[in-house]
């Protein structure tokens, strides 16, 4: 399947897509490579690579195989120019409920992910 990577909201549906198929391949295509995750645990910073991202996408089990009701949405987009974008994101791999905040810069190739910020709620 091939994607239009010409604007932030292609990449952001992507990236809902591959988060809900558990598609680390199609997760790993919209991040640059030296992107990571960043998020509070119990008041420390934790920081994830790319790379060990991708390997814990790829173990888990996708929400799609296990029947999980899909909901995500965009609820900002700032631009400040052509080639930078903040994007605030909520989305679902049930139990946890998230609020992402990723940064995406126009390079050679398209709009990619550079940065992303999240923190989620566990829900019953």
């Amino acid at each position: 399947m091939n994607y239009d990577r010409s604007t932030v909201e292609a990449v952001v549906q992507h990236y809902f897509d591959a988060l809900y198929e558990g598609d680390a391949d199609k997760l790993a295509a919209i991040f640059h490579p030296s992107a990571d995750l960043r998020w509070l645990e119990k008041g420390e910073l934790q920081i994830l690579t790319l790379p060990d991202w991708m390997e814990r996408v790829r173990k888990r089990a996708s929400a799609r195989s296990e029947g999980k009701p899909r909901e995500d949405f965009i609820v900002t987009i700032d631009r400040s120019d052509d080639s930078t974008a903040f994007i605030k994101v909520r989305c679902q791999l049930p139990p946890r409920y998230f609020t992402d905040y990723l940064v995406a810069m126009k390079l050679k190739d398209g709009w990619r992910i550079v940065s992303k910020s999240y923190r989620y709620d566990l829900r019953e």
